[in-house]
């Protein structure tokens, strides 16, 4: 269940499978249009494995609220393998230059029995006002966050 603060939802749901089960589906770019639970998440541009902090994997993205479709540079920001892996999301300038919207998302994974306590966590905090006024920052509610776990242990599981 979510627990949404000020500028920040949190959410943990059980899956029945191992930490690497469900780091490997987090780690590859190709999937996570399959850890969403609608159609905003696209295809990955970028379909090498996710393997290190400072990394960037892009992801072709639509959302109406944002003028259609669009393409997200996420950069690693944390990346322990089978325990915690994050990015901030964002643009790459003309010279390449990582410029972030002021959001990002985190899962950490904690070995339960035979499954793993997956937390998702999605803060908007530092995201700036007149983009929030324009888009409608943040564009979904804390139901979200319960719903992309739940599409992430059907990516696991099946």
């Amino acid at each position: 269940m979510s627990a949404p603060t000020r500028e920040r939802y949190v959410a943990t749901r059980t899956i029945a499978a191992s930490p690497s089960e469900v780091f490997a589906v987090l780690a590859d770019p190709t999937r996570h249009r399959d850890t969403e639970p609608g159609d905003w998440v696209r295809d990955a541009i970028d379909t090498e494995p996710i393997t290190r902090v400072g990394q960037i994997f892009a992801v072709n993205m639509f959302l109406e609220a944002a003028g259609g479709h669009y393409v997200m540079h996420n950069l690693v920001t944390e990346f322990e393998p089978d325990r915690t892996i994050a990015w901030l999301p964002g643009q790459l300038d003309d010279a390449g230059k990582h410029g972030p919207g002021g959001w990002w998302w985190r899962y950490d994974l904690r070995p339960n029995g035979s499954g793993t306590d997956v937390t998702i966590t999605y803060d908007w905090s530092g995201t700036e006002q007149g983009f929030r006024d324009a888009v409608g920052v943040p564009v979904f509610g804390p139901e979200f966050i319960d719903e992309s776990l739940a599409a992430l242990e059907r990516a696991v599981v099946g």
